[in-house]
């Protein structure tokens, strides 16, 4: 492999297998000492002042420091957040799409999807075998975090037991940019195998405006007319929005 070449993404030895990418490296081997000193700095203003003091290109260096060890990744960073406007869209793209950005390869793609999980996992904890009526806020905040930014909809059902607690939380169905296949009967047969006795339905809009849409509010009649007949109750349908969500209950859809 060449040397001269002009950019390479390179993954550390947890990741021997990704180690697609084309990082400038000098003779000997070691990371320059500007570099040294930059995410040195970094890794301490970061354990100091927390992600707070750190504006987006800058947490997302620290993210890439590990996929490409050897090479400065602000032009990257910045390349990405140009591409789709902030750390909590580029980690949440989908990985087509980031294998688009020059530069990108395996390696930085793993490490994105790393922390995407790391955060929905940690939401999601908070929110399920608890009362999710009486943790609304918890809940509102866990859809965001794996729904506001994907490019397409996805369409997401909670499952709730007698005493209102998260037991099962499945994606049912994705779609396009303005549209998600939802079919009444699949939802309400897949909450008698669970035995849930209500349901909440969440979906995203990917244009950020989370106003219910003539097909959204007619589907949720479907499938509240089928639960009914069978003594599941929908508590909810919730469009998550880029930066605010809809409640079909509060709004008095349903």
């Amino acid at each position: 492999m060449s040397q001269n070449r002009a950019f390479q993404e390179a993954s550390m030895p947890l990741f021997p297998e990704m180690d697609e990418a084309v990082v400038v490296v000098p003779p000997s081997g070691k990371v320059p000492s500007y570099l040294a000193d930059h995410r040195k700095r970094l890794r301490t203003r970061f354990m100091e002042g927390g992600a707070a003091a750190m504006p987006d290109y800058e947490l997302l260096e620290l993210v890439l420091f590990r996929a490409i060890p050897r090479q400065d990744v602000k032009p990257l960073a910045r390349r990405l957040l140009d591409t789709f406007g902030d750390f909590n869209r580029v980690v949440t793209a989908p990985q087509a799409r980031l294998l688009t950005i020059q530069g990108v390869g395996g390696a930085v793609v793993q490490e994105l999807k790393i922390v995407e999980a790391a955060a929905q996992r940690m939401m999601r904890a908070k929110v399920m075998h608890t009362a999710v009526l009486s943790s609304w806020d918890a809940l509102v905040d866990y859809c965001h975090t794996a729904m506001a930014h994907r490019e397409t909809e996805q369409f997401r059902i909670l499952f709730l037991d007698r005493k209102n607690v998260l037991i099962a939380d499945e994606e049912q169905a994705r779609g396009t940019v303005d549209h998600v296949p939802v079919y009444p009967r699949e939802v309400v047969k897949r909450a008698l195998e669970l035995n849930a006795s209500a349901l909440i339905l969440v979906h995203n809009h990917p244009s950020g405006d989370p106003t219910p849409s003539e097909a959204d509010i007619i589907i949720t009649g479907q499938i509240q007319d089928a639960a009914q007949v069978l003594g599941v109750t929908l508590h909810d349908h919730l469009i998550i929005g880029k930066e605010r969500e809809l409640s079909f209950r509060a709004s008095g859809y349903l």
